[in-house]
């Protein structure tokens, strides 16, 4: 088999290259105490769409940062056989992308499932993004707001987004609290392995071939491209002789999801194609070798960040069978 990366002997016991900081839980800690302190001032709207069997809605909620966040909300009509409350299903997208058509969603909430669909903040979707970092803001969401500090950086936020949604889920009346999961694929897979880090209280995780993690591993393999060109474009503009390398990767090590997957307390379904370039399937495995959970992954040797064929049926498995 062509390989792009290590052996998969030597993929099954890697842990990363990248370093996790000293105050690593801390600087969540004070994360989460401030997503805390914000009014979500939750808004619950009917949508145009109708079906027979479940009710849509757009839901919206304030950040951190005052940004106003936007999620698809479906919730089913009818309860499922001997259940008082729903399972929820809570999606997140890849790269510059949002939360898809209705439809898409549908299949879950026929079968009993509340699903809410988050558009991440300044990407393709209704969420917003209000600002207020120095430097590159027209694409380069991994590098926003590095130059102000690590507390400063965008994807803090963003992880932060997916928790709020998921208190305000777990908080629902109709919703079993107990049984809300988190899926993704790239970025989704991404943000449902922080979500599931800083909101340990998720039942089940999907991550497909996750972006956002171990940076300096991307850089070192000469694949600061396509998802992650921003990290070359940096330097390039910023830094073009590296006097900031170590600061550079020292920040962004906060959130670098494979330091946040050791928290993780559901059970975990993780989808990787072993011919990626765009997250590494190294990077993929330092997420999953460090996740102390119940855990599964399915390989693709000859896929790259693609369809992966069979994995919506294995993803469906694995959330329907609770």
């Amino acid at each position: 088999m062509p390989q792009i990366d290590m052996p998969l002997e030597e993929l099954k016991q890697y842990t990363g290259r990248s370093e996790r900081p000293e105050d690593f839980e801390a600087y969540w800690e004070k994360a989460l105490q401030l997503l805390s302190s914000v009014d979500p001032e939750v808004e619950v709207v009917r949508s145009g769409v109708e079906t027979p069997f479940a009710t849509c809605f757009d839901l919206y909620f304030t950040g951190v940062g005052g940004a106003r966040i936007h999620a698809k909300y479906i919730q089913p009509n009818t309860l499922p056989k001997g259940r008082t409350t729903f399972p929820a299903l809570l999606e997140f997208h890849g790269y510059s992308m949002h939360s898809g058509d209705w439809t898409s969603k549908l299949h879950y909430a026929a079968a009993g499932t509340a699903v809410f669909s988050m558009d991440v903040r300044g990407q393709g979707g209704l969420s917003e993004d209000p600002g207020g970092v120095t430097g590159n803001t027209l694409e380069g969401h991994i590098v926003r707001g590095l130059a102000d500090g690590e507390e400063r950086l965008f994807y803090r936020q963003v992880y932060l987004d997916t928790v709020q949604l998921a208190r305000l889920v777990m908080a629902m009346e109709t919703i079993d609290e107990t049984g809300v999961s988190v899926t993704g694929w790239s970025q989704g897979g991404a943000l449902a392995v922080a979500c599931a880090a800083l909101e340990p209280r998720i039942h089940k995780v999907v991550t497909v071939y996750p972006f956002l993690s171990d940076f300096k591993r991307v850089w070192e393999m000469d694949l600061d491209i396509d998802a992650y060109k921003e990290m070359r474009r940096h330097f390039r503009r910023f830094d073009p002789t590296h006097e900031q390398f170590d600061e550079f990767f020292r920040r962004l090590s906060y959130i670098d999801v494979q330091h946040l997957a050791p928290w993780i307390k559901g059970e975990v379904l993780m989808g990787t194609g072993l011919m990626d370039t765009i997250c590494p399937p190294s990077t993929q495995f330092a997420v999953y070798n460090r996740i102390e959970a119940e855990k599964n992954i399915v390989l693709y040797p000859d896929f790259t960040h693609e369809a992966l064929p069979g994995m919506h049926d294995k993803i469906w498995t694995f959330l329907m069978d609770q």
